[in-house]
């Protein structure tokens, strides 16, 4: 299975989720981290992170990565939204973060963040034919989002995200209800041009998500109950519970706020403001009722990342070794062709294991020989003509994970010698190997220049081989079930590194047919 740790890194909190994700593109939450960073404090109204928030930022992520590593998740896929990409210094903590824990943060638009949240409603619920109203109401932003069973199909990021609303007009204001009543008209004044499109187009349900709507949530359904709310998800509240809500926390001082049951103390100061952006959008748009909705982002984040790597997921599944499914996936990203590759790599690997007392080379330079021989015409992607020093390049260049830049090097140049010249001193392709691989150079670069010339037609003509050693020679015994003399003639004429590398002389036969079935 694959393991993927999600970051969101909010404008009121960052969180974490830990994923684990199926063969059949199905996963498992296996946990969940929040920290309340509150990196959109001051910012929407400075235009800059504070130093302290970057510094809580850098340390949040740091911890939350240590910790997914630790557990075994080492792919990260991290996105930023509305405080960071409004800060005019969010580059600044965007690239002290990946300096200092190795984390890249991707910073959304408006629009993207909708598409995401979308996706990770459409999960929670059955949309079904259906039109349905989403809205979000986050630290820095609101997202209206409208979108059926299938698609997406209007959305619009609105600058009124709690934390927003609360530095601008309540922070130093008091709880007189003059702030209160500039703040709603804000919140109007940015639903108003939007909301005729949203209308014209129609809907079938209202449903709201965040973790301001959720905790609202809880506090109506203990209002109207006496209870715990038993699950958020597709919980439902008219206009009315909003409304009593709203008027609850407007009428609580915000050094008593934190005493309201079922609230969040962290949202104490920040849940007033949600309260009155839900209640009147609402109003302006005409809604009886919202469903709420305890998916948003940070699953739509994990929907998409599936969507986009069904292929690499498959992969992982189908080829659990790290090193060997980074090699496939550049191969097929190269084109190559599979039947001649892999009949190489059978060549190579017969030779190899045949002529170990000679080399003494272990399973670690095996392995390199075989990652070798399947990409040794990657190059082809490039062109033909010199294809071999292409495969070289392309090898090097193509950032494979699980292999250190020594091993690397090592491999492309195996493959870049599996034709033509072979290894000089004054070769540019050599001056990043350590020159205590040369031998194990030689050795391999001289198997595979072999085995690929005894695949010269691409047919596999050349079903096995056999080889016989002595102090002076190494016999190689091929079996083949058609005419394979050009072949043979191409393995004779590019025997030279490997008769070098093992201080003897290469020899070739073709068995006779009644040996042909043993060799």
């Amino acid at each position: 299975m694959l393991k993927l740790a999600l970051l969101d890194v909010g404008s009121n909190s960052i969180h974490m989720v830990l994923a684990e994700i199926q063969a059949d593109f199905s996963y498992k939450i296996i946990a969940r981290h929040k920290d309340v960073t509150r990196l959109g404090d001051e910012t929407f109204k400075t235009g800059m992170l504070s130093a302290q928030a970057i510094a809580k930022g850098v340390e949040t992520i740091r911890g939350f990565g240590a910790l997914a590593r630790n557990r075994g998740f080492t792919r990260i896929e991290a996105v930023a939204t509305s405080a960071v990409r409004e800060a005019a210094n969010g580059g600044a903590l965007i690239e002290a973060i990946q300096q200092q824990t190795g984390v890249r943060i991707r910073i959304v638009t408006g629009l993207e963040e909708a598409r995401l949240i979308y996706l990770g409603v459409r999960q929670s619920m059955a949309f079904d034919d259906r039109k349905v109203l989403i809205m979000d109401v986050g630290g820095g932003s609101v997202e209206l989002i409208l979108g059926d069973g299938h698609k997406l199909l209007h959305a619009a990021s609105l600058k009124l995200g709690a934390i927003r609303l609360y530095d601008l007009y309540l922070k130093d204001e008091g709880g007189s209800s003059g702030p209160l009543k500039r703040l709603e008209e804000a919140v109007e004044a940015q639903v108003k041009p939007v909301g005729p499109k949203f209308k014209k187009l129609g809907w079938d349900e209202f449903v709201g998500t965040s973790g301001m709507i959720g905790n609202l949530a809880e506090v109506m359904h203990r209002m109207k109950t006496g209870r715990s709310i038993p699950q958020i998800n597709l919980s439902r509240f008219t206009y009315e519970d909003v409304v009593s809500v709203e008027k609850l926390l407007a009428n609580t001082p915000l050094e008593k706020r934190s005493a309201i049951p079922e609230m969040d103390p962290k949202r104490a100061d920040v849940i007033l403001p949600a309260a009155v952006i839900v209640r009147t959008i609402m109003e302006r748009l005409d809604l009886s009722a919202m469903t709420v909705s305890d998916k948003a982002i940070r699953e739509g984040i994990l929907y998409d990342f599936i969507e986009r790597h069904r292929e690499a997921i498959q992969a992982e599944h189908e080829i659990p070794n790290v090193r060997r499914r980074e090699v496939m996936r550049l191969a097929r990203k190269c084109q190559y062709d599979a039947a001649h590759a892999h009949h190489v790599v059978k060549l190579c690997l017969q030779i190899f294991d045949q002529t170990a007392a000679l080399h003494g080379l272990d399973t670690t330079e095996r392995e390199w020989l075989e990652f070798a021989a399947i990409l040794h015409d990657a190059g082809y992607m490039i062109n033909s003509r010199q294809h071999h020093k292409h495969s070289y390049y392309l090898i090097k260049n193509s950032d494979l994970s699980g292999f250190t830049a020594e091993e690397i090097e090592l491999v492309a140049n195996v493959a870049r010698y599996h034709r033509k010249a072979i290894p000089e001193d004054d070769h540019k392709t050599l001056k990043d190997l350590d020159p205590k691989l040369r031998g194990t150079l030689a050795v391999l670069g001289g198997i595979l220049r072999i085995g690929n010339a005894l695949d010269r037609s691409h047919f596999s003509a050349i079903e096995s081989l056999r080889c016989t050693t002595s102090s002076d020679a190494v016999e190689i015994t091929v079996a083949a079930m058609d005419d394979a003399a050009l072949d043979i003639w191409t393995a004779r004429e590019r025997a030279d590194l490997l008769s070098r590398a093992l201080r003897r002389e290469i020899r070739f036969t073709k068995a006779p047919l009644e040996e042909r079935s043993h060799a």
